[in-house]
């Protein structure tokens, strides 16, 4: 009998057509741009990385802009607001995970490779199985990460537009789809980039705005907000300002969060939508300012998020959002509603919308571009291939990759988002970040190594994910109803107790690189070493930017 009661419920939210105006200038403004930079898109470097024309302050907020994704804000606005600390440690996670990638990772990188990650992980290993190693775990943190975006836009937009059913929400994931694969043929990485830009610095202004709104109700005290908070959760109550409301404090759950803030602070430096940024600047100083900028910008935005979640748990209630269509991811939408009525709820959904579409965008680029240079340019045509047909066979694979991550999303709708991206970070540290930092630090790392670190920690992270408590066999133990993907409660084949695997697989894939390396005959060309250790701290040889 839910059903008659959620459909009231999402059309009573705001005005459907004031909401629509609004997505549609959004979309229609940022097409304008995708359409404006793609004017420059003349060569492979132009498609890939922007023709690393891009300043270190500009790429740094367009890092933010691809990095505060869905997962960020609706996600994770929602976790604090249903779960009070636990799910602030999301946002601790995210922010820490960004001091990893700026000291270890983000110079080494640019100044070594080309256009993605497979670029500097074969540098002076064997070209063919490393490169197709890399490209495969880059499709499949990308392919983890757009199930969450999309499943994020079909949430989104089922409660501004008054969608409940299935089959409405579906229709939204097929536009959002379209649109990106729109934004990624024509703009590349130059119109992706500026989409992201603009997109940051609205989602930093809206979220800015409902921040010092929310504060202003409770005289700026926020010990006035969080006690608004609690008296509002009443099932809650005082454990909303203490760990533990999530999952409980056992041994377990506690192993659990460990788990999980590994995989959110190692993943980061892996992700190879985040480590393509870095080739879009045109040396590796600019590719440091990048990285404190994006610093800047996502630390302060999550300090919002705290605000959020508890404000949309005092003014809202967690009631009224778990009843939404898009329950916990519904509560930011649903704040802005409560603060400024439909006006501030279309454009704070339009924003939200608009992180949807960036994100994905640079996530379909990052894997095409994986794709047509590392599998085809390099593996099948072994180098013997112009720039131009390069780009060309990234064009055809973003439509291929649109066309996945659509029917992905449909099957995923529903599932918690900031969940879904836990996932594709617990793959990306499993399967990248060993491989990378042996690569940069590690004389003796040969080819074995890193086909049994990048193969491993894919392997046993999606393995220990299909047997955790997350696909099968997890029950409220209040109501009954399960928890799980598999909604079935009679269906149950987990053994693995732990929603998140980083903490075993990321130690094993360090380890399997290690023994990969120390089991191989393999003699280590030390003259390449050498040159890729001058290059990367140095820079000397490193790609340069394009001119026009």
């Amino acid at each position: 009998m839910t059903a008659p009661l959620m459909l009231p419920m999402a059309t009573d939210i705001g005005n459907p057509t004031v909401n629509i105006l609004i997505f549609g200038l959004f979309v229609l403004a940022t097409l304008a741009i995708v359409f404006k930079a793609s004017r420059n898109n003349k060569t492979a470097a132009d498609f890939y990385a922007g023709g690393r024309s891009f300043t270190g302050p500009q790429n740094g907020v367009a890092i933010a802009g691809d990095y505060l994704s869905a997962a960020s804000f609706l996600g994770i606005a929602g976790a604090i607001a249903l779960n009070g600390y636990d799910g602030f440690l999301y946002s601790i996670g995210f922010l820490v995970a960004w001091l990893v990638a700026l000291l270890l990772v983000a110079e080494l990188l640019r100044n070594t490779g080309r256009f993605t990650m497979a670029d500097v992980l074969s540098f002076r290993l064997k070209q063919r199985p490393v490169r197709m190693a890399a490209a495969i775990s880059t499709l499949g943190v990308c392919f983890f990460y757009l199930l969450a975006q999309m499943a994020g836009a079909g949430g989104l937009v089922a409660l501004l537009l008054g969608v409940s059913g299935r089959a409405g929400q579906s229709i939204v994931i097929a536009v959002v789809g379209i649109l990106m694969i729109t934004y990624v043929l024509v703009g590349g990485m130059k119109g992706t980039t500026w989409v992201q830009i603009v997109k940051a610095v609205l989602l930093v202004i809206g979220a800015g705005i409902m921040t010092l709104w929310v504060l202003a109700k409770y005289t700026f005290n926020l010990s006035g907000l969080l006690g608004a908070a609690v008296e509002n959760s009443p099932a809650a109550g005082e454990k909303l300002l203490n760990p533990g409301l999530q999952y409980g404090l056992t041994g377990v759950t506690k192993l659990d969060f460990l788990s999980l803030a590994l995989a959110l602070v190692l993943g980061t430096a892996g992700l190879p939508h985040v480590l393509m940024r870095f080739y879009t600047v045109p040396d590796s100083k600019e590719a440091r300012r990048s990285v404190s900028w994006a610093i800047w910008i996502i630390g302060i935005f999550y300090l919002f998020t705290l605000v959020l979640g508890y404000g949309a748990a005092a003014i809202v209630g967690p009631d009224a959002i778990r009843a939404a269509p898009g329950k916990a991811n519904s509560a930011a939408p649903l704040l802005a509603f409560a603060l400024g009525g439909e006006i501030l709820l279309g454009v704070i959904s339009a924003v939200a919308f608009a992180t949807i579409l960036a994100v994905v965008a640079g996530l379909t680029i990052t894997a095409s571009t994986s794709f047509a240079h590392d599998i085809y340019g390099q593996i099948i045509k072994k180098g013997q291939i112009s720039g131009d047909g390069e780009v060309r066979v990234a064009r055809y694979t973003a439509v291929v990759i649109g066309i996945v991550a659509i029917v992905g999303g449909i099957f995923a709708n529903g599932q918690n988002i900031a969940f879904l991206v836990a996932l594709a970070f617990a793959v990306a540290a499993s399967a990248n970040l060993p491989t990378i930092l042996y690569s940069l630090f590690w004389r003796r790392f040969n080819t074995r190594g890193a086909l049994w670190s990048i193969y491993g920690g894919l392997a046993s992270t999606i393995i220990l994910i299909i047997f955790s408590p997350v696909v099968s066999g997890k029950v409220d133990k209040k109501t009954g109803a399960s928890l799980s993907m598999i909604t079935d409660t009679n269906i149950d084949f987990h053994w693995f107790p732990l929603d998140n695997p980083g903490i075993v697989s990321i130690p094993l894939a360090f380890l399997l690189g290690w023994l990969g390396t120390i089991t191989s005959k393999e003699q280590v060309d030390v003259d390449r070493f050498a040159e890729m250790e001058v290059r990367s701290l140095t820079g000397a040889g490193a790609e340069k930017a394009v001119h026009h």
